[in-house]
């Protein structure tokens, strides 16, 4: 069976460039962003549209994890919201079966839990996700700290909600991962050889 690893983060966390770099570390195969235009390439959606559905949770606010015997009454936007979420799984099983690979959110670690994949979890204090986000702004994306607080919070709030919609579980429950890694006050490059021995390397 591959070796998989599934990281789920806390925006500016900085797990995304972890899952990158403990990747190339490993010489295992990367999926990220490639999943959103995989989807949209097979649903002839835009990746902005996507995007969109993939990042917010679907119109009911109720959980409808797979095996649920009961389903409210369909919507245009629900039935898409669901097509996207199946297509998702699709694509993140087959990549999986390809080869070994690290695979960046999506509910990966619970569409793969048969695979039994090593499940991290990212996360920061709010000092250092905002340090994180203002290295990587662009002068127009310039926000204060405060609009940054915010937008943070947003943006894991829609994860949260979306991971426990389609998993039934808690979003960042220390139960469901096999190690939580805090970024606080570190440098992602330097902590990623320590975290691939974990794996022989």
């Amino acid at each position: 069976m591959n070796r998989i690893i599934t990281i789920g983060r806390e925006f500016g966390s900085g797990g995304r460039e972890l899952g990158r770099r403990l990747s190339e570390e490993l010489g295992f195969a990367y999926y990220d962003q490639e999943i959103i235009s995989e989807i949209a390439q097979r649903t002839e959606m835009s990746e902005q549209y996507v995007q969109s559905i993939v990042e917010h949770q679907p119109v009911f606010s109720f959980p409808i994890h797979i095996g649920r015997s009961f389903y409210p009454a369909p919507t245009p936007v629900f039935d898409q919201s669901m097509a996207v979420y199946q297509e998702q799984a699709r694509i993140i099983t087959e990549m999986a079966q390809k080869s070994d690979c690290v695979i960046v959110g999506r509910c990966a670690d619970y569409i793969l839990k048969e695979h039994e994949p090593f499940r991290m979890f990212v996360y920061a204090d709010m000092e250092s996700k905002i340090k994180r986000c203002l290295e990587k702004a662009s002068e127009e994306e310039e926000m204060t700290d405060k609009e940054l607080k915010q937008h943070i919070l947003g943006i894991d709030k829609k994860r949260a909600k979306y991971y426990q919609f389609y998993t039934g579980h808690k979003w960042g429950d220390k139960l469901n991962f096999d190690l939580c890694i805090n970024t606080s006050r570190t440098i992602i490059k330097e902590i990623v050889p320590a975290v691939a021995k974990l794996f022989g390397n």
